[in-house]
């Protein structure tokens, strides 16, 4: 699932992610998993208001690399 990031349109970190799904703009969100918890639980509220799947990722460094950046990443959403 991961590598759907990849190869398609993407938002990566939080301000990104969240204004994405606010504008209903994705189809599919993935968290790191030792991303901060305040992090966390924003983008797994907003996930659910808006009935988008969300997916894990092992850490932040896996996510990042899953992005094509090289730096970590806590949260990366697919768009629609």
């Amino acid at each position: 699932m991961l590598e759907d990031l990849r190869h398609s349109n993407r938002s990566v970190g939080l301000k990104q992610s969240i204004k994405a799904i606010e504008s209903g703009d994705v189809k599919l969100a993935f968290i790191a998993k030792d991303a901060d918890k305040k992090i966390v639980e924003t983008i797994e509220n907003a996930c659910v208001q808006r009935s988008i799947t969300v997916s894990y990722a092992d850490n932040m460094k896996q996510l990042g690399r899953a992005c094509g950046i090289e730096v970590g990443a806590a949260v990366a959403c697919v768009l629609k």
